[in-house]
């Protein structure tokens, strides 16, 4: 594709002027309007060394405020980065809605480079385009406008860019040698760029390749797409909310209508799916219990060898991500406490995962997960974690059903992502019975020292129990993975509890050093 485009394509500087008088306001007036609307945008710049990315985006940002865009330079990862899944920093980057966030290169560069350098066979090719299509595609799913550009040029004019730049006391460091070995090779970087435009051209992010030769035919090209992207999107939004808007007003006027037949049918069909719901909470056996003499020798025995573990762990740079979950008063933090009470604190984070703030309401939900995940050697203990989308959110209605319904695959694809970066992920599903959660709610009240524990959304959460059972039920079978599986901790018995919960990642511990 790439070899056949026409890249004499010029533009005169009057009617250079003449395009970016037209299309500069309407950029910023939509700059405005997105941020009202809260689309949060990313403009990546990919393309040859020398094609001009830099420029391109100095022209693009001119008619903005730059009190709402930030300007991102990916260079190879420095050692931070590489010790955090690839995808880390550039989740992390993503902007915060109503934002607009450009990168001068972007996770491209791992197909590009890293990959030309490495001899990336297409089997690992293929798995990377599948992750970065995972990435976007959740991205763009939960409202991001993603634009890609892709500058290019021909091998004589990068160089002679090159060559010009070289000359130039001020922009000689900028040409580097692997700037001259992609042009040296720059049939083997062309049929890389061409596949990788190809496998990864979706309808929600599409490359735009621009003619680069000329600057103001370049500069031109890419105002012009910008603003028809966000032109669109504006609409799509604008589209949306009033349709949403229509279709609550003649919901509430059905429900009005028909509110008595409709709980009927519902009633009916709900007890039709309960005869056919996949289940797994219900085949627990919470009757498991360990004795306390049973406890505390087991208890001593797993502590020393985690500890010995987790020195091993950081030695090897393994990255460790436990996740828990559970049932209110299920023993979550009593099983966190016995598995951090005896290693090195310089090692671990605790995460408590509480209703999301202002900031982290602005990002895509899995955001502020991705900003704790662990640096190789290290260990990352949630309480509370991601599956809050597709229970708590999903109850209480702070997500929309698409919103829930799509999370299911998405989480599973930052497990994944996780995973094969080296992650040794496990879940924990603390589970208790009803009758044992009133009980400890019960001493939570009566004990001074506990009644902190216990809040009055405790008991509205109670009262909403089978319908939390309903959605457990489907995120244990939809979201339980090789790579990232759940452990049903059988916890009406908290010594039984603790001592699975250490039994399992002193286990998994185990099985992974011995093969590293």
């Amino acid at each position: 594709m790439l070899e056949n485009l026409d890249l004499n394509r010029t533009l005169s500087k009057k009617e250079y002027k003449e395009v970016t008088e037209k299309l500069s306001p309407r950029l910023a007036e939509l700059q405005r309007t997105c941020k009202e609307l809260g689309i949060p945008i990313m403009i990546i710049f990919e393309g040859w060394g020398a094609s001009g990315k830099g420029t391109m985006i100095n022209q693009l940002i001119r008619p903005l405020d730059p009190r709402g865009f930030q300007v991102f330079t990916i260079q190879k990862p420095n050692e931070e980065e590489s010790m955090r899944p690839f995808l880390w920093r550039f989740f992390t980057k993503t902007p915060a809605k109503g934002r607009i966030h450009l990168f001068d290169r972007s996770w491209y560069q791992r197909i590009l480079d890293e990959g030309m350098r490495q001899g990336m066979d297409k089997e690992k090719r293929m798995a990377a385009y599948e992750e970065i299509h995972s990435f976007e595609e959740l991205l763009t799913a939960d409202g991001m406008v993603i634009i890609k550009f892709f500058l290019h040029i021909s091998k004589e004019e990068q160089h002679k860019r090159l060559k010009k730049l070289e000359k130039a006391k001020e922009t000689a460091w900028r040409v580097t040698a692997q700037d001259w070995h992609r042009n040296k090779e720059y049939d083997k970087y062309l049929h890389a760029s061409d596949e990788m435009i190809i496998y990864t051209d979706r309808e929600e992010a599409p490359w735009t390749v621009i003619e680069a030769t000329d600057r103001e035919y370049a500069s031109a090209k890419i105002l012009n797409c910008v603003v028809n992207r966000l032109e669109q999107a504006v609409k799509k939004v604008q589209g949306d909310r009033a349709y949403e808007e229509e279709k609550k007003r003649l919901a509430k006027e059905a429900a009005a209508r028909t509110a008595e037949e409709k709980a009927d049918r519902d009633q009916e069909r709900q007890k039709i799916s309960e005869q056919f719901r996949t289940g797994v909470l219900a085949g627990v056996d919470l009757s498991k219990s360990l004795t306390k003499e049973e406890y505390k020798k087991k208890l001593k025995k797993l502590q020393e060898r985690l500890r010995e573990l987790h020195s091993e762990m950081y030695l090897k740079r393994v990255p460790v991500v436990l996740a828990f979950e559970g049932w209110d008063a299920g023993g979550k933090g009593g099983a966190i406490k016995r598995i951090t009470e005896n290693i090195d604190p310089r090692g671990y984070e605790v995460v408590p995962t509480a209703s999301p703030n202002d900031i982290e309401k602005a990002h895509h939900y899995l955001w502020r997960f991705w900003n704790k995940m662990p640096k190789a050697g290290h260990m990352a203990i949630f309480d509370r974690t991601w599956y809050g989308r597709v229970m708590v959110e999903r109850i209480e209605g702070f997500c929309t059903t698409e919103e829930w319904q799509r999370a299911y695959s998405e989480i599973n694809s930052m497990e994944a992502h996780l995973a094969s970066a080296g992650t040794i992920v496990l879940k924990f599903w603390m589970h208790i019975d009803k009758d044992e959660q009133e009980r400890r709610f019960k001493e939570r009240q009566e004990t001074p020292e506990k009644q902190w524990k216990i809040t009055d959304e405790d008991w509205r959460n109670r009262a909403k129990w089978d319908e939390y059972e309903v959605a457990v039920d489907e995120m244990l079978v939809r979201t339980s993975t090789d790579y990232a599986p759940w452990i049903i901790v059988e916890a009406n018995s908290k010594y039984y509890a603790r001592v699975k919960v250490l039994e399992t990642v002193v286990n998994a511990l185990e099985k992974r050093l011995k093969n590293s």
